[in-house]
């Protein structure tokens, strides 16, 4: 257990995952200084979902860390499950710990006819037997509200602020030489408050999206001609609006060299290979979503995001304030 002050005895503390990032569970658990709880998440032959909670949680403060990254489905069901078993069991209290919040950009309707699919996982995690969600980053502080629980939304920029301000020492590097970038207008307040943390000044891409997963970029608001710019958001999908960004800060802003980072790495499709042929020179994610089995690249790496998790977990079960972390 490392530098985690505990109120009480963990003997009533349960930490279970499912399948879609056990290694960031284990993290947690080697953190908080208990063993990851005892279950099995499997398929049956036709597909369904058969879980098998292998210990008491009768009394227990349940936690369940399971991102719903791809795939998406399969690993919503295996959470909703995961809740129904321990609630079922008699367990005291449930936590869904959620690293990935999916369908999160689905949180409004936009045209006609259209579903507001986060609402409706808010709905289901309820209705399954949470009683609280521990999340990171949303993509949209609304959908703590789309919740009748309480949700904790923790923020991964105390992590990209000790990278980049080791990464680049104000007593070694001038940090007016540098720049936040928002890759676009939605951005820009979490992109403000991450500049204000590592002291440098912020631009933002204007940019007109055609369609799903399609964008064009289309002018840079700010000056970062010969900086170094550190592009700053929260999603990184197939990474065309990314790569086209950092394009447009290279060739139309005329920057020194671009950098990014952001919290959930889902890197759907040709992605790695997109950032890979960038003129991106790293792009840095959390571990909420666990890297492609296959990607053999070197421009992506990842940061630690357990000790946020375990440092959260324990307070939530030592009831005491969350907000104090940052």
């Amino acid at each position: 257990m490392k530098d985690i002050e505990m109120h009480k005895s963990l003997d009533h503390m349960k930490i279970f995952t499912g399948n879609a990032n056990p290694e960031l569970a284990k993290e947690i658990c080697d953190y908080v200084g208990i063993p990851l709880g005892d279950s099995v998440v499997s398929h049956f032959s036709d597909g369904e979902i058969n879980v098998e909670i292998d210990e008491s949680v009768r009394g227990k403060d349940v936690y369940i860390v399971q991102p719903t990254c791809e795939p998406g489905n399969d690993n919503l069901m295996e959470l909703l499950i995961m809740i129904d078993a321990v609630r079922r069991a008699s367990a005291r209290r449930i936590t869904a710990v959620m690293p990935y919040y999916g369908y999160a950009r689905q949180d409004r309707k936009s045209r006609g006819r259209e579903p507001i699919t986060a609402k409706l996982i808010a709905n289901l995690i309820t209705k399954a037997g949470a009683r609280r969600v521990l999340t990171m980053d949303l993509h949209a502080q609304q959908i703590q509200g789309f919740f009748d629980i309480p949700v904790d939304n923790m923020l991964g920029n105390p992590l990209f602020t000790k990278y980049y301000m080791s990464k680049f020492d104000e007593k070694i590097y001038n940090h007016d030489d540098f720049c936040v970038v928002s890759p676009d207008v939605g951005s820009v307040a979490r992109s403000r408050a991450f500049a204000a943390k590592v002291h440098m000044g912020l631009s933002i891409v204007d940019k007109r999206r055609q369609r799903a997963n399609m964008c064009e970029v289309m002018n840079i608001i700010g000056d970062v001609e010969g900086k170094t710019c550190i592009l700053f958001d929260d999603i990184v999908d197939t990474a065309g609006s990314l790569c086209n960004a950092a394009e447009a800060i290279k060739t139309i802003g005329k920057a020194k060299a671009v950098y990014a980072c952001a919290s959930h790495g889902v890197l759907s499709g040709n992605a790695t290979q997109r950032i890979e042929d960038s003129c991106i020179e790293e792009l840095m994610v959390l571990n909420t979503i666990p890297l492609p089995a296959d990607y053999t690249g070197k421009k992506i790496h990842q940061l630690d995001a357990s000790p946020i998790f375990a440092k959260a977990i324990t307070r939530i079960y030592n009831e005491t304030s969350i907000s104090s972390l940052f």
